[in-house]
């Protein structure tokens, strides 16, 4: 049952973003019910985790919180599948953000973080090879580790420069009275990415050293419906990929 306190208390919480939500077109079915208590229930749990990304300097320890507290798999440790052949030169806007001239080598890494079976992140990154270690690089370059912990020694900051919300499980206006979706059995349509971040990663004094796109995929929500009871919800319901 959705109280209405808590109703009250998720409209304070995100009703200043909504006018900002895009509309996603391509839709999956992720195994809830088309019912307003599980679109309630998706919005609060995409809002959780897009605060806790905005909040800390880490993406993919953030990825693990995520993975252990929702038991998406056995192990809580998020693991990248790097796609080797993948290129995407640097934007002019994107050396601007670096602080780099055209002739300064920018490296260009794509990976898919995943918690088991599940890919919960896309992250591409544009990064200074010259700003990062010998050892680093040579990781970065040889392995499918995680961005975020390869260059964890450098006790770097993470400023965002966007956050956007793809896909709203309610339509705009629904605290204030809009028409709601209709209800049914049939399954609750989400997109294939659900949320998208833009931010650069410094160095402790200031210098940026990395640009990062992560798109956050409907994977993230690889859990029972939260409201069902525990006879009714067993087990993840999202089909492994």
């Amino acid at each position: 049952m959705v109280y209405v306190s808590f109703a009250r208390f998720l409209h304070a919480f995100v009703a200043a973003t909504l006018s900002s939500l895009s509309t996603a077109t391509l839709a999956r079915d992720i195994g809830w019910h088309d019912r307003i208590e599980s679109r309630i229930e998706a919005l609060a749990l995409l809002q959780s985790l897009n605060a806790d990304l905005l909040s800390h300097d880490s993406a993919t320890l953030t990825l693990d919180r995520w993975c252990r507290a929702h038991r998406l798999a056995s192990s809580s440790l998020i693991f990248a599948d790097l796609l080797r052949n993948d290129t995407k030169a640097a934007t002019e806007e994107q050396r601007a953000v670096l602080g780099v001239s055209p002739d300064v080598p920018v490296n260009y890494r794509h990976v898919r973080l995943r918690c088991g079976d599940r890919v919960l992140s896309e992250a591409e990154n544009w990064y200074v090879p010259s700003r990062l270690t010998p050892e680093m690089n040579r990781t970065l370059e040889t392995s499918d580790i995680a961005f975020g912990r390869a260059v964890k020694a450098l006790r770097f900051q993470r400023h965002t420069l966007s956050a956007e919300l793809l896909w709203s499980p309610l339509p705009e206006g629904w605290e204030i009275g809009a028409a709601l979706p209709m209800e049914s059995d049939a399954p609750l349509p989400v997109p294939d990415h659900v949320i998208r971040h833009r931010a650069v990663l410094v160095l402790p004094d200031g210098t940026p050293f990395s640009e990062v796109i992560e798109n956050y995929t409907s994977d993230v929500l690889a859990i029972p419906e939260p409201h069902l009871s525990p006879t009714q919800a067993t087990s993840p319901v999202i089909p492994a990929k």
